[in-house]
């Protein structure tokens, strides 16, 4: 394992840039406007796609004036915004199943791997721990430093469901806009609706 991580980290690093997922982004964009007449897969990707952003364009029309710039620059960009996502998510998509496979891997020891995946997450786990046991007051045993901070008796996890985290990113994300379209009416001669 240590070998495959080794060779994977500079083409991981590399692909968390964000300037190296914009244009692998806009090649694709490039690709989907090229090709999408030669095949019928990209030609039905295309189309969906241009539905979709004309949809928001027509509802960010009712928001607010959409002129002969905006018009182009918000199709770009919400071109690019929806490529983008539908990118993250298929990438997320596919670390869930890499991970399914390797716990499946690690359960049933194929190719030996146990030991190997073992090591490795052992290691992550020693890693994350390491700067909790670093404040560790000497007089707290670290029996009982484990048993109050690395997992609840309960041995329930100590963070919320995913629902309940998935609600709470939203309405940050909701307060955040909220403010920010407050901002941008109070300090700025910007204003919504038509005309």
């Amino acid at each position: 394992m240590g070998p495959i991580r080794l060779i994977a980290a500079p083409i991981r690093a590399i692909a968390r840039s964000w300037l190296v997922q914009l244009v692998a982004v806009l090649a694709i964009v490039l690709l989907l406007d090229h090709y999408s007449f030669d095949y019928t897969l990209l030609h039905q990707v295309s189309a969906a796609l241009k539905a979709l952003v004309d949809t928001t364009v027509q509802f960010c029309a009712k928001l607010f004036r959409v002129g002969i710039l905006t018009d182009p620059v918000l199709e770009v960009g919400l071109i690019i915004a929806y490529v983008y996502s539908a990118c993250l998510l298929i990438a997320l998509v596919l670390r869930a199943v890499m991970r399914g496979f390797v716990d499946l891997a690690g359960r049933h020891n194929f190719l030996w791997l146990r030991n190997p995946i073992a090591h490795e997450r052992g290691i992550a786990a020693y890693r994350a721990w390491e700067p909790l046991e670093n404040i560790r007051p000497a007089h707290i045993p670290q029996a009982k430093w484990e048993e109050t901070f690395a997992w609840p008796p309960d041995n329930k996890p100590p963070y919320p469901p995913l629902a309940m985290q998935i609600v709470y990113g939203l309405l940050v994300y909701l307060i955040v806009a909220a403010v920010a379209v407050v901002l941008l009416q109070v300090f700025t001669r910007f204003r919504w609706g038509p005309g």
